[in-house]
């Protein structure tokens, strides 16, 4: 009788162990997809909401004099509101005179980011370039009481990766305070190229792993505070030959070249969740067969960077305001190229205005569709949902 029941017993155990395997994980996993369900729905939702100005205006982000016809704009008032209902930019990008003092920052922004709020429902992206170094607009201005963390290569030198990370703390801690949430940083190039002086003290240096592990640290230190990195220059601005702010820059590497070295930091972001990268308008004549720079090539952003590296961020141009880009386009051409090409945000073009309304016009020729404009709208409001 004794065995009858211990059976039984085991029976009826087995029998609940099986009705309930992975019921833990059944919820866990349900809540899970019901989460990104939401989202997913969330985001569509609004990008369906959205009229075909504000999608496109979504995809550029400007000085905020572009859209405010004042010399240099230090705060945030009825003018750029006015200009913002109009146009509701994706985003600004801060220089050096338009930061006078802590306050004066902290209150421009906070308007800027009312009025978007207030006009799409969305944040605005509030960029700077804040590498540390040589390019540091903030610690740099002797404006702020803050540190700047010296330049990238006296951190790779060192090879220690947690002076990488405390960088990115100490910059994302008061770029947060200030009420910036992008940064173009780090940069991710490996200067292969020992006469190449655009980024020599901006690099990490020309050991691949090192720049990979160097830039990742100061991203993670970024996103501690809420600020998002965008990894730069696409393919790699250590091999070049020029300086693309002032004209043409190029290389003459293959593309298994580049994979060995360049391309290796770039790698690793997106395999480490990389939210932003940055194309530069370096030109790769060796894979493209011609000269068109990178930012502005559908073989370097579609094909290599998302096809082959796996890349679905948000891919966002170099400023398209320097020489490399205005000596060939006019603003509205680069800009209908660059979202051709797979990109989906266009930085400072040298006319907004020119370039906001060429894409409506490629739109409406079809020279671009409204799916392509969806989709990078997509993945812009997929992080600032999450903002």
């Amino acid at each position: 009788m004794k065995k009858r029941i211990r059976f039984l017993s085991v029976l009826l155990g087995a029998a609940l162990a099986l009705s309930c395997v992975g019921c833990g994980k059944t919820n866990t996993d349900t809540d899970s997809t019901q989460n990104t369900s939401d989202k997913v729905d969330k985001v569509q939702q609004i990008v369906d909401s959205m009229s075909l100005e504000d999608k496109v205006a979504q995809l550029f982000i400007v000085q905020p004099e572009a859209i405010v016809d004042i010399g240099t704009v230090t705060a945030a008032g009825d003018a750029t509101k006015q200009a913002m209902d109009k146009t509701p930019v994706g985003g600004f990008v801060y220089f050096r005179d338009n930061l006078q003092s802590k306050q004066q920052v902290q209150e421009m922004l906070s308007s800027v980011q009312k009025y978007s709020k207030d006009r799409t429902g969305l944040p605005a992206f509030l960029s700077i370039d804040e590498e540390g170094g040589t390019v540091a607009r903030v610690a740099g201005s002797g404006r702020f009481d803050v540190t700047n963390v010296g330049n990238m290569a006296d951190i790779g030198a060192s090879g220690d990766v947690d002076q990488a990370k405390q960088a990115g703390d100490t910059i994302g801690t008061y770029l947060s305070d200030l009420g910036f949430n992008l940064d173009f940083a780090p940069d991710a190039d490996v200067l292969t190229n020992p006469e190449n002086t655009v980024v020599k003290k901006r690099s990490f240096g020309s050991d691949p792993q090192v720049v990979s592990d160097m830039s990742l640290a100061v991203a993670q230190g970024l996103a501690q505070h809420q600020v998002h990195s965008v990894y730069k220059h696409f393919p790699g601005h250590g091999a070049t030959e020029g300086d693309t702010h002032k004209g043409y820059a190029y290389t003459n590497k293959t593309l298994d070249e580049l994979k060995q070295s360049e391309l290796v930091p770039f790698d690793h972001a997106i395999k480490n969740g990389a939210e932003f990268i940055m194309a530069a308008h370096i030109s790769v004549p060796s894979i493209t067969n011609d000269d068109t720079p990178t930012s502005l090539s559908k073989t370097m952003i579609t094909d290599v960077l998302r096809e082959q590296m796996g890349y679905d961020g948000i891919v966002v141009t170099d400023a398209m305001n320097m020489g490399a880009v205005t000596e060939q386009y006019t603003s509205a051409q680069a800009a209908v190229k660059a979202l051709q090409a797979g990109a989906d945000i266009v930085l400072m073009p040298e006319n907004f205005q020119e370039a906001y309304q060429g894409v409506l016009d490629a739109v409406k020729n079809g020279e671009l569709t409204e799916q392509q404009i969806n989709t990078a709208v997509t993945r812009i409001v997929k992080v600032k949902v999450n903002m």
